[in-house]
């Protein structure tokens, strides 16, 4: 599978939108954004995301489709990588590519993640390219409507 990224276009956000209030999706990711569910709320949300200098966010495209996104964002020394690929893709190597390729584009270190504990696919993505568990911490994981374990990572 050819995995592209490509600056965000307006016509990715419907697709990006259906993506992110997949039930299942939500659930595995837990720590969602309420800002995805609302539509109007949503579109403010990314417009935000691509006006910010010091978000650097692509649009992930597998065979010429946009099946998600890959992001860097936050303070200096403190920033964090995130990323969301439609479930159809999950186990493809798509988010382990895409993760890649944006690593390759941003320099910087450290770089930081987040993810449920129990979101082993994530989890091995994360190590795949090269970040490591540095600890543990409870959060409310919106998604699932309750405090959960989530794993923090670095990539030095």
């Amino acid at each position: 599978m050819d995995v592209v990224l490509r600056p965000v276009h307006d016509s990715d956000l419907p697709v990006f939108y259906r993506q992110m209030n997949d039930p299942e999706s939500s659930r595995v990711a837990a720590f969602t954004s309420p800002k995805t569910a609302d539509r109007t709320s949503f579109e403010a949300h990314w417009k935000g995301i691509r006006e910010s200098a010091d978000v650097v966010v692509r649009t992930v495209l597998a065979d010429g489709d946009v099946v998600g996104s890959v992001a860097v964002y936050g303070e200096p020394g403190e920033r964090e990588v995130t990323y969301w690929i439609d479930r159809y893709y999950w186990g493809r190597g798509v988010a382990t590519a895409a993760l890649r390729g944006l690593l390759d584009e941003v320099a910087e270190r450290p770089l930081y993640a987040r993810a449920a504990a129990d979101n082993t696919g994530s989890l091995r993505v994360l190590e795949k390219c090269g970040f490591r568990v540095t600890s543990t911490a409870r959060g409310f994981a919106h998604a699932r409507g309750e405090e959960i374990d989530e794993a923090v990572l670095m990539l030095a």
